[in-house]
């Protein structure tokens, strides 16, 4: 009995099989696969190319001033206190609340800190540790309400803003207190230079930079490896590359205009410092987790075990001293404390997190999607603000880039759905 002759795939000149419908090139297959990575990385990573879009419209519009060294100093010092806000406020949102009063809130303890400096005299490390703590009480007040009550936090929050509002009013007595220690306008104003002499360019800010893109390609390597040792898909080679050169450019920079000019703000460090904690809390802690549960479903989260009221409490124990924070630094910013402090910082916070995608609904949103946020609205605000565009057209602007933020992702959820 003979053997059958295997069935042999007739090939072409080249060597290639041929499939029924005509050759198969590889190439073309490299390319659909390294254009499929891209057109994926460009949906999952869509608001960090709406910041560059921005970025690149403005530096146009306003002939390269946007992208001078002081001018993207003064972007990260003059929005410092919206981005410190924009964290509390995403996680907030994440839990499916809102939080109405950290404008009013921010105020009242800037007002607070200028008691405790300049009237009563005393330490600004103490003055600022005490306001701090008014911060937390006052976050402790409406977490109570919210958590153990059941008053539904927008009620709360919106008391809130009329009740620190008017507090603030109090404590100033409708006047101006001003003018702050030296150490404590370093929270809005200080930058972090010349310790190792006077030169034209800061060689530790430099130093810095380099140090942060050193840590961006290990960073990306050791999960790359990761995702291949256990077999996950990962991208082309160029492609990936490509993005670490891309964003190692823009780091690097960023970081020769901040050396450029005066080095790195301080605000800048606790703004990193923040960044860098809350992410760790809310990707890789239990009370993260518990976070963006409550968001997705509140009820299946209570069944689950997970103490609701508790982590509610907690968050806006949280916000309350972020708010805090962010009222110290813009009142170091300006010098001054004022009636007219926190005037609408609730409603740029709140544009932050929904703009850097936090869902409507809750259970969506992430620290890093706030901060790109935050500095889209920063961005809008200085490149109209130095193509001298009106107020009145600026708040139209960011309440359409807002609304269109918004509607796209309720888009997106409905695509997802197949409604």
């Amino acid at each position: 009995m003979s053997n059958p002759t295997p069935t042999q795939t007739p090939t072409g000149p080249t060597g290639e099989s041929n499939a029924v419908g005509g050759n198969i090139n590889p190439s073309d297959n490299r390319f659909t696969q390294w254009l499929s990575h891209i057109l994926a990385d460009l949906g999952k990573n869509g608001i960090f190319i709406a910041l560059i879009a921005v970025v690149v419209l403005f530096a146009i519009l306003t002939d390269g001033i946007l992208l001078r060294p002081q001018n993207i100093s003064n972007l990260i010092v003059q929005n410092g206190y919206i981005l410190v806000l924009a964290i509390g406020m995403v996680m907030v949102i994440i839990a499916g609340h809102i939080d109405l009063s950290v404008g009013s809130v921010a105020a009242f303890v800037g007002a607070c800190s200028g008691v405790f400096a300049v009237q009563w005299g005393l330490p600004w490390w103490l003055s600022v540790i005490l306001s701090l703590a008014i911060g937390a009480l006052v976050g402790v007040w409406q977490g109570f309400w919210i958590a153990y009550v059941g008053i539904p936090a927008f009620i709360v929050t919106l008391a809130g803003m009329l009740i620190f509002r008017g507090l603030a009013l109090v404590v100033l007595g409708n006047a101006n207190i001003g003018s702050f220690p030296a150490e404590y306008r370093a929270l809005g104003n200080g930058f972090l230079t010349d310790l190792f002499g006077e030169f034209e360019i800061d060689p530790l800010t430099l130093g810095v930079g380099a140090i942060a893109i050193i840590a961006l390609i290990v960073q990306q390597v050791r999960t790359r490896r990761g995702r291949q040792k256990y077999g996950q898909e990962v991208e082309p080679m160029a492609w990936f590359i490509t993005k670490l050169v891309l964003v190692s450019a823009a780091i690097g920079f960023f970081a020769y205009s901040l050396a450029s000019y005066k080095g790195i703000p301080v605000t800048l460090i606790i703004l990193a410092v923040l960044i860098l904690v809350y992410g760790i809390v809310m990707n890789r802690t239990v009370f993260g987790r518990h976070i963006y549960a409550i968001g997705g479903n509140r009820h299946a989260a209570e069944l689950s075990g997970i103490k609701t009221r508790r982590v509610d409490f907690w968050l806006f124990v949280n916000m309350g001293t972020l708010a805090a924070l962010a009222g110290l630094i813009f009142t170091a910013r300006l010098n001054l404390a004022g009636p007219k402090a926190g005037d609408g910082f609730e409603l740029e916070a709140i544009s932050a997190a929904f703009i850097g995608g936090a869902a409507v609904q809750g259970g969506v949103g992430t620290i890093g999607g706030a901060i790109i946020g935050g500095l889209i609205i920063g961005v809008l605000n200085n490149g109209m603000s130095i193509m001298g565009i009106g107020i009145e057209w600026q708040q139209a602007v960011k309440g359409l880039v807002l609304l269109l933020a918004v509607a796209f992702d309720v888009y997106n959820k409905r695509r997802a759905g197949g409604q």
